[in-house]
């Protein structure tokens, strides 16, 4: 009997009827006869309302503290999908990430997964059961509970998918598959069907938010196919896998980034160490002679990190003078071009009257940092010039 991995996000439990539509769902895979285990994200905006919550109570909260509270989202999640699926008449358990054995490093709010140990989950499926996972958390080895980072729920899934050796893992959100660009957006962004693992990963890193970029490296390495789909709307689908056409284009813009500018080697050094001790997510990292010596350019996506006005502090304290952070940017990057795609971005951006920041091309991505309120709009133009 072949096993599947199926995860939902917040908006497809959002409600006891989103709830219970999923557990139709999930009941339909098990009856056509596979072993079904289910990754569930915290209910709706659940996450969101607990994160501001604890900004009440301090504006820069410890991130232990946070990990113990956020997860507690994902544990209403596993037991009220659990419940109606045992009325629907299946036996099912839910399962904490520490219960399902998804061991981390000891990293708060940001850990990864260092092993999984699966065997209640075997057990429980041995035994014919549906076996319910909270996405999103897992435990230490010092036996803390810890949450892997915004998406983690997607991580979740395909680290299970990976140790149970699936036969895929179906992601399912409110949207079915990964576009050309954000819709809400670019309204006539195109439906792509299949994208390279390596693709999807690009896409996430810059701030795709369908599917969680650590979550496609898992399955990279794992040969693990992922199927992007609707909850409610079945029909289309994004499969991600080794083997797909390399041709896809996509922009994608970030909000909530960050400049971090740099003069001499050792304030370059001391920054990332830092950064990288705070679990902040850098790229595009450029360094250029700067008259005797030396300075640099980082992109820092800050809306992944809750305590970023701490780690800011830090920074400025420890580098004075040789530091300079810039806030209230965005990044438009144009994923699946070559660099010579580079003087066309940088023209559709001053075209729509963006202030450029900075610009970075790699073999497969141009990337445009400006002012926040114009990334729609650059967006939107590099779609129509570059993709549409």
């Amino acid at each position: 009997m072949a096993t599947v991995v199926q995860k939902y996000g917040g908006s497809s439990v959002a409600d006891v009827d989103k709830l219970g539509r999923v557990a139709d769902k999930v009941v339909a895979a098990r009856r056509e006869g596979h072993s079904v285990v289910v990754v569930v994200s915290a209910m709706g905006k659940t996450t969101d309302q607990l994160l501001a919550l604890a900004k009440q109570v301090d504006p820069n909260p410890p991130r232990r503290e946070l990990d113990m509270l956020l997860t507690t989202g994902e544990r209403v999640s596993m037991a009220l999908l659990a419940m109606a699926i045992q009325k629907r008449g299946l036996e099912a358990i839910s399962f904490t990430g520490s219960q399902s054995g998804i061991i981390t490093n000891d990293r708060h709010f940001d850990a990864r997964i260092i092993e999984v140990r699966p065997h209640r989950i075997e057990d429980e499926l041995a035994r014919g059961r549906i076996v319910i996972v909270a996405g999103y958390q897992g435990m230490s080895y010092r036996r803390e509970i810890t949450t892997l980072g915004r998406g983690g729920s997607d991580t979740t899934a395909i680290a299970l998918a990976a140790a149970l050796d699936a036969e895929r893992a179906e992601i399912y959100s409110d949207v079915d598959g990964v576009y050309s660009a954000d819709p809400r957006v670019v309204p006539e962004a195109k439906h792509l069907p299949e994208l390279t693992y390596e693709a999807m990963q690009e896409m996430a890193d810059v701030g795709a938010k369908v599917l969680n970029a650590t979550a496609v490296e898992l399955a990279k390495k794992a040969k693990i196919a992922i199927h992007a789909r609707s909850t409610f709307e079945p029909g289309r689908e994004t499969l991600v896998r080794e083997d797909a056409a390399r041709d896809a284009r996509s922009v994608v813009g970030q909000k909530g980034v960050v400049l971090v500018t740099t003069r001499g080697e050792r304030a370059l050094d001391r920054a990332t160490e830092i950064l990288a001790e705070a679990s902040v997510p850098t790229r595009d990292v450029e360094a250029r002679p700067d008259g005797d010596g030396m300075s640099s350019t980082m992109t820092v996506a800050t809306s992944l990190t809750p305590d970023w006005e701490v780690v800011r502090g830090r920074l400025l304290d420890e580098l004075s003078g040789a530091i300079h952070i810039e806030p209230g940017l965005a990044a438009a990057s144009i994923v699946g071009v070559d660099p010579t795609a580079t003087a066309t971005a940088v023209a559709m951006a001053r075209a729509a009257g963006a202030r450029i920041r900075s610009v970075v091309a790699s073999g497969t991505r141009v990337s445009v940092v400006l002012d926040e309120p114009s990334v729609d709009a650059v967006v939107r133009a590099l779609h129509a010039e570059l993709v549409a």
